[in-house]
């Protein structure tokens, strides 16, 4: 018993002497350092110093892929009879030879005969009216050059994701902030929006676009949006103004674009098919005579006849004075703009199904598509 005694004894006195080691190489530790700081506290201050030059973040944004189509994009003014009336954008898309071709909106060229384009280096060229399509809103011009025009790389819209970076070139508030650049997102693909093309509040055309919240101004209008690569993927085109509505861009989608463009420039743009009917929404049918005819078909939209032009297509088809056109080959027709839209997916000489509300009940009906320089 006193053997454990005097074992535990001497355990107790290793523990002691244990700790007063490790408090004597503790307080030798902290004075050594004490000392070196005291005795060299520049070495240390520079070390610091040399290590915290080594942080350096930088951004640059989208810079390198804006470098990419700046020097493409130009300022679009357009005149009638020698007097200026508006301006827009555009941008090179194409050299052929000695001939560049732009693209730009035809809503920004449709009241002129006479365009030039001024590009980042200041100087202004004039232009050749290849032609346009009002309904796609795309006008085609060509510079016959021999200078070195920048030509904008084109991408691919079909590879876009919603949330993919974008941004936009162009020339805002009427040549004021010229070559503004302004970012965002593809905030949506495939929007079908409703077009006036005389500043009414009647739709007269759909436009399926991409969606942008990158800003849009006045004088935007037709030019480039683009990926984070500097790819062009659309035609900015328009937005929606109104309370409530802020960063709602739209932009035709670049191969919609140039498809439409190698069109025009070959020639071979037909006139739109055409049905020959006089045409009027639900909603602008309530107070007239129609009305009886809307609340008796129990629908809640269409499109009525008003009218059936002498020999047309829709004459020759079958439609009637006072139908309700319900579906062009099972596609819902719910105003004039998407009738319009639907029915120019087709070519002149293509038959289509055609289903109308007549005297309570649905007839189908076979079309053959016809033209006559007309757009209806």
């Amino acid at each position: 018993m006193e053997e454990n005694y005097n074992n535990e004894k001497v355990k107790g006195k290793n523990i002691s002497q244990k700790i007063v080691t490790y408090l004597v190489v503790f307080f030798v530790g902290c004075l050594a350092m004490y000392a070196v700081i005291y005795f060299f506290p520049t070495t240390i201050t520079e070390s610091v110093i040399k290590e915290d030059k080594q942080v350096t973040i930088t951004d640059t944004g989208i810079a390198e892929a804006v470098e990419k189509i700046y020097d493409a994009v130009v300022v679009v003014s357009t005149y009638s009879n020698n007097q200026y009336i508006a301006s827009g954008t555009g941008f090179v898309y194409k050299k052929d030879g000695n001939n560049y071709y732009l693209l730009t909106n035809y809503h920004v060229i449709e009241d002129g005969n006479h365009v030039t384009v001024t590009f980042t280096d200041g100087s202004v060229v004039e232009t050749e009216i290849v032609g346009f399509d009002k309904y796609q809103d795309i006008a085609v011009l060509s510079i016959e050059s021999k200078e070195d025009y920048k030509v904008a790389e084109i991408g691919n819209n079909e590879e876009t994701r919603v949330g993919d970076t974008t941004f936009a070139v162009g020339a805002p508030l009427d040549n004021a902030y010229s070559w503004t650049v302004t970012r965002g997102i593809i905030s949506g693909k495939d929007r079908m929006v409703e077009v006036s093309l005389d500043s009414s509040n009647t739709s007269d055309y759909v436009m399926k676009t991409l969606q942008t919240d990158a800003a849009i101004n006045s004088g935007n209008s037709g030019g480039p949006l683009c990926n984070a690569n500097g790819e062009v993927i659309g035609i900015t085109s328009l937005k929606l103004v109104s309370n409530g509505v802020e960063g709602m861009g739209f932009a035709i989608p670049i191969e919609d674009a140039i498809s439409k463009a190698e069109g025009i420039i070959n020639g071979d743009i037909s006139d739109y098919p055409y049905l020959g009917v006089s045409m009027l929404d639900f909603a602008n049918a309530y107070y007239t005579q129609y009305y009886s005819i809307i609340r008796n078909s129990n629908l809640d939209s269409g499109v009525i006849v008003t009218s059936v032009e002498k020999n047309s297509p829709a004459a020759k088809g079958g439609i009637e004075a006072n139908d309700i056109i319900i579906s062009i080959e099972g596609k819902e027709v719910s105003s004039t703009a998407y009738l319009k839209y639907y029915l120019y997916q087709y070519n002149i000489g293509d038959t289509i199904k055609i289903v109308v509300y007549r005297d309570g009940k649905e007839v189908t009906l076979n079309i053959t598509l016809g033209s006559s320089g007309q757009t209806t």
